[in-house]
Parts: structure tokens; C-alpha cells; sequence
């Protein structure tokens, strides 16, 4: 064994134990090896079902004997759209890993995965599929079939996930997000009035219900079941009450967009994350409204004149049953129908927080297991930390500094909890071994506690700002636009929005360069050889040295050595574009 082996491994293991102890003396949960790392109520337990995949993971679903498959988080080619393990030894281990489904290169959005009906239900950005499970078989040899197809002729767009669901009458839902943060006529535009009435409400903005039995179905086969949600990834059908439940996710960049009008710390708690028991014809207010949850209002959007105080047209709107924090990113709902954990647990609803990405100058938040109980069928009001310690950091400061990312949560036929994150596609089983009768206050009142951590608390304005004290380092307009999705560090967050970091993109020509940041960019592109399918959007309204400044910057910073980019090349650039254009004026401060 060398000597830098030992090194590295007493230094891992120096850290563990400080952190334990750190983690002890404040009266928190115990992290231990144990239960793969993770922070756990008192009785639970849980197994590291497989460490990594190729692909890394979205959501999952268990099949009656106890196989898993997973939305795999890339695709590189046709027939890898799924993961399927199974455990052929009962250690609790996968040690059968299989690839098949889809019907070409996927990327980011491909997100749902369901057992209903005896068929296995999948997305695509585009497509749902299935397969037809038949016993013993890991890999089904029935042929894949097109559930429903999105046709649009747009093609890629942001927010594009097709998360669905299923009630008890046969029907399926789908999810069919906004192509845009607040409908703008130029996506993401700083003081720019949005469209209204806003035409993308038309099929877009909203959940459609579906014949979960016929195939080869369109958007236009199925009907419209609810409106006004911008981005919804989690959903769930709660059979004990009979309704669709889903998670909404927030507009983003109230500072970027209206900086005049909300402060970095009201841009990294608001808006809310809002979650809807979704009744038929229900308006959840997209693009209109937001819901600010320190207000507990529903309250008009500054594209449609709001101050972060009027209310207006949006008392019409549906509340949500919650709000939780911005950014927060609920990425996966599952009400628990098993019987294996404490009886409180029963019907209800467990929530993957998947983790912000702009939250600066404050610490990103989420990155935990959620729960919400319930009574008589529904759900309470308040939330508690079932899971906690995926990202392995306190605070996070970038994306890229988590380890881990939840993102998945399935049952499994035995009333167990498994759990994916799309960093590396672990996998986690989730049991109860403790007494169910003497589950209570004590345990709770433990996990209480982790919502101290800075990646759950509320952030403090001044004491919680990880740029307090310090000087701007570097470029100013790359803090304000270009921080949140490619993250202060340069290194993107691994899933929507690619490092600058040793980028072809960033250190090739500089011509395509300035005209990614004037035009935007959209559809799925490869950088570092991972693809990338998300929506970056035009900053045509930057002055030229603005755009000058910031993308020398990225060519000689996160370890880039590039030459610079000079204000008469970002003129060139965008005359030759628009030869009638002229660079704007000043943004007021």
C-alpha cells in the first residue's frame, strides 16, 4: 500500500470523525457508513442498493418481485433509456444490470418511470412509452410501444420533463411545462412586460389527462385538466382521498429580471415551490401570479405589474396547499401505501427535493427527503426531514460541490423505501427496523433538528450571504446573469447547464461565442463530451463591453487561458446579425 494511499485514507477518515462529532455535540443525527451517509429518524435504516450507474438516475419504480428500473439520466443511443437491476443473491445488492428502451439519444428530461396495469411506463422529453412486464422476465420482450408523443413543432424547450401518473379509472396524466420563465416575448428579459393573454397557456402550462390503455396518442387526444403551472416534475395520485396532487416549480430570477424591485435575498427565497391538490379545471396561475410564502399570498408577477405586494388578478387563482421555499426543486412525490413503516407514515407524502442552483450570493438549498402526514386522507400543512445528507457539504455553495442529489422515490413490495440521485445514479433501500408502537416525538423531534442546516433553514439576510465582507472578484455581469445556471465556481450543475470550465464552447472561436450569448441557445448540444439539453436565453439587451467583459472573464477564469474578447468583436458580431441593431443603453441601477 503506498504511502499516499494511507495519507488520503487516514485524512477521510479524519474527516469523517470530525464530522460526526461536530455533527454530536450539536445534538444532531448521527452520519454513519451505515446508512449509506444519510441522516435518518431513529428505527430506519438504510442499504446502499448500488453505488453508481452508466447514466446516472432519475425517477424509479419496483416491480412486485423486487426488480428496479431506472429513467436513466442520459442516453447515449437507442435502447438505454432504461436501467433495470436485480439482486440474484439477496444481499440487499444489485448485481444484474441491464439497458434497453427508448428510441434515440436522450438527455436531461427524460424523467418518469411507473409500473401500472402490468406495463412499464417511461418518458422521453417527447415521447411516454411502454413495455408489457411479463413474470420472471428482467428485460421485457413484449415490444416497446408510443403511449403519447409530444408533436409540437417547437421541438426542445425548457421545462419539456413529461412527469405522469395514474388514478384508478384509467387515466393517465402528463405534464406539459412552459417553454419559458413568465412569457415574455424575449425569454428572460430584464424589465420586460410579459405577453397577456398569455398564448402558451394553450397547450403548454399545465396537466393533461390521457387513456392510459391506447397508444400512439397526441397532445390533442387528450383533454386539460388543470392550467397555470410553469413547471411541474413531481406529481402522484393519492388513492385514499382519489385525487391528483403535484409540485410546482417556481419562476425563477426576480433579481436579474427586476432587479429595481426584489433584493438577493428575496431573489433566493422567493418564489414559493408550491404544492396543488389538483382538481379538475384548477388555475394554478402561471404566468400571472407567484405565491410568496412569507406572505401567504398569491400576489401579481412584475411582468404583469406586481410590486411583490399587489395581489389583483390573482385572487382568483388556486392557492396552494403549501409553499415551500424557493428553489428547492421538488422533483418526485410518492404517497406511501406500505405498511412496514410506523403507522403515521401511512398515505403520506414523501418529497424528493432535488436541490437549488440560484440561490446566490446565499447557500443553495433542498438536497433532502421530505414528508408530509396525513389525516383522514389529507395531507397536513406542515412538512418534516425525513432524509437528509446527500449533498455531503454544509453550506453548498455551488451545485457542483453536492454529492449527492435526490431525486427519485419508489416503494417497494415489501413496503420499503428506495431513493435515487442523479449525480452518480446511487440508489438507496430504505427500512424500519425499530418498534412501530414507540415511534414518536423523541424520533421526530431528531430530525427536527436538521432544519438548522443551512441547505433547509430560511437564510439570514446578512450572516448567511457568502459574499458579505468580501470584494467582487471578478465579473460583475457574470455574478448577476450568468452565476446561477453556470454557478459561481464555472462548473455548471451537471444536469441542465454545462461547465465553462476547459469548454470547447468557451475557449473556441469567439464569433460562435458572442453569438450564443446575443441569440441564445437552445436544444441539445455536447460539451466536454456530455450533453446538455436546456434553454439558454438571449442577452442581446447587454451593452458591448458588458458582453465584452464577461466572456473575457470566462476565457481566463475557472482555469481557462484564452485571449480576450474585445468590445469592436461583440459589435462585428452583432451588426452582422442584425445589421439595423445598435448596442442598448445602461440598465437603470
Amino acid at each position: 500500500m503506498s504511502k499516499r494511499y494511507v495519507k488520503g485514507f487516514i485524512l477521510s477518515l479524519l474527516v469523517i470523525v470530525g464530522f460526526t462529532q461536530r455533527e454530536s455535540r450539536n445534538g444532531l443525527p448521527v452520519q454513519t457508513a451505515e446508512n449509506g451517509g444519510l441522516f435518518l429518524p431513529e428505527g430506519f435504516e438504510a442499504t446502499v442498493v448500488i453505488d453508481s450507474l452508466p447514466g446516472r438516475a432519475r425517477h424509479i419504480a419496483i416491480n412486485e418481485n423486487g426488480d428496479i428500473y431506472v429513467k436513466a439520466r442520459f442516453a447515449r443511443d437507442k435502447d438505454e433509456s432504461v436501467i433495470a437491476l436485480r439482486d440474484t443473491n439477496g444481499d440487499g445488492r444489485a448485481d444484474v444490470i441491464k439497458r434497453f428502451g427508448g428510441l434515440a439519444r436522450e438527455r436531461a428530461y427524460g424523467t418518469a418511470m411507473r409500473i401500472y396495469n402490468g406495463y412499464l411506463y417511461f418518458s422521453s422529453e417527447l415521447y411516454v412509452y411502454r413495455y408489457k412486464l411479463k413474470p420472471g422476465e428482467l428485460v421485457p420482450s413484449s415490444p416497446m410501444e408510443v403511449v403519447m408523443a409530444d408533436d409540437h413543432p417547437h421541438g426542445m424547450h425548457e421545462h419539456i420533463a413529461k412527469p405522469i401518473t395514474f388514478d384508478k379509472a384509467g387515466h393517465m396524466y402528463v405534464a406539459f411545462g412552459a417553454p419559458s420563465n413568465c412569457c415574455q416575448p424575449k425569454n428572460r428579459t430584464p424589465d420586460m412586460a410579459g405577453i397577456d393573454p398569455c398564448p402558451m397557456l394553450e397547450d403548454h402550462g399545465g396537466i393533461w389527462q390521457f387513456d392510459a390503455n391506447k397508444t400512439n396518442q397526441t397532445q390533442k387526444d387528450g383533454r386539460r385538466y388543470a392550467t397555470g403551472l410553469r413547471s411541474v416534475v413531481g406529481m402522484d395520485w393519492n388513492f385514499a382521498d382519489n385525487s391528483l396532487y403535484a409540485l410546482q416549480h417556481g419562476r425563477d430570477d426576480f433579481l436579474m429580471l427586476w432587479a429595481e424591485k426584489y433584493s438577493p435575498w428575496e431573489s433566493a427565497v422567493l418564489p414559493a415551490e408550491e404544492l396543488f391538490k389538483v382538481k379538475e379545471g384548477m388555475d394554478g396561475g402561471w404566468p400571472y401570479c407567484y405565491y410568496d410564502q412569507v406572505q401567504g399570498k398569491k400576489l401579481l408577477n412584475p411582468e404583469y405589474g406586481g410590486d411583490g405586494k399587489t395581489v389583483g388578478r390573482c385572487d382568483k387563482c388556486e392557492k396552494p396547499l403549501i409553499g415551500f421555499p424557493a428553489h428547492w426543486a421538488p422533483n418526485d412525490m410518492l404517497f406511501y401505501q406500505g405498511n412496514s413503516f410506523p403507522d403515521r407514515y401511512k398515505n403520506g407524502a414523501f418529497i424528493a427535493f432535488h436541490g437549488s442552483t440560484n440561490r446566490a450570493p446565499y447557500p443553495q438549498a433542498g438536497y433532502f427527503i421530505g414528508f408530509m402526514s396525513a389525516k383522514s386522507g389529507a395531507i397536513a400543512s406542515d412538512w418534516e426531514v425525513f432524509a437528509d445528507g446527500f449533498a455531503g457539504v454544509d453550506p453548498v455553495a455551488n451545485v457542483s460541490d453536492a454529492v449527492y442529489r435526490p431525486m427519485g422515490i419508489a416503494m417497494g413490495p415489501d413496503g420499503s423505501l428506495y431513493l435515487s440521485e442523479t449525480e452518480k445514479g446511487k440508489i438507496w433501500r430504505v427500512t424500519y427496523k425499530g418498534s412501530k408502537t414507540n415511534f414518536g416525538t423523541t424520533q421526530l423531534a431528531q430530525m427536527e433538528k436538521r432544519k438548522t442546516m443551512s441547505n433547509i433553514r430560511n437564510p439570514d439576510k446578512i450572516k448567511d450571504d457568502l459574499d458579505r465582507g468580501k470584494p467582487i472578484v471578478g465579473s460583475k455581469v457574470y455574478s448577476v446573469y450568468c452565476s446561477a445556471c453556470h454557478q459561481r465556481n464555472g462548473m455548471g450543475d451537471s444536469q441542465r447547464f454545462p461547465p465553462l470550465a476547459d469548454s470547447e464552447w468557451v475557449l473556441g472561436d469567439k464569433k460562435k461565442l458572442i453569438t450564443v450569448l446575443l441569440q441564445g441557445l437552445e436544444g441539445p448540444i455536447e460539451v466536454k463530451g456530455q450533453s446538455y439539453n436546456n434553454a439558454m436565453p438571449q442577452h442581446s439587451f447587454l451593452k458591448n463591453e458588458d458582453i465584452a467583459e464577461v466572456l473575457t472573464h470566462i476565457r481566463t477564469h475557472f482555469g481557462n487561458t484564452a485571449d480576450a474578447v474585445t468590445t469592436a468583436e461583440v459589435n462585428e458580431v452583432r451588426v452582422a446579425l442584425n445589421p439595423k441593431s445598435t448596442a442598448p443603453a445602461k440598465r437603470k441601477k
